[in-house]
């Protein structure tokens, strides 16, 4: 797995990266070419609060569906509606 300066990862394969005050989630790229193609996600909602280490949603892919937990606690503030319309974009290198 390559190690991204400037993340911080999961036991679970999530990673999270600090924007000014602000956290930003995803999931490593060893996670998402092990799921193969995304075919639905299941995102926290704006203004839910996160625990860390607890579940946040989940991912569906054409090999099995997994959860996805929170790395770390706070507010969700904003979700990539992209990914409800899209899923397989989690499969595109976006960093």
């Amino acid at each position: 797995m390559e190690v991204i300066q400037g993340l911080k990862y999961s036991e679970n394969h999530e990673w999270v990266r600090k924007e000014g005050g602000r956290a930003v989630i995803g999931i490593t790229d060893f996670a998402q070419e092990e799921f193969g193609v995304i075919v639905f996600v299941e995102l926290p909602e704006v203004g839910d609060t996160l625990k860390a280490g607890d579940p946040i949603g989940s991912m569906e892919s054409v090999k099995t569906v997994t959860e996805i937990y929170a790395p770390v606690s706070g507010k969700v503030i904003q979700v990539n509606s992209k990914l409800q319309e899209n899923p397989g974009i989690i499969n595109m290198r976006a960093l």
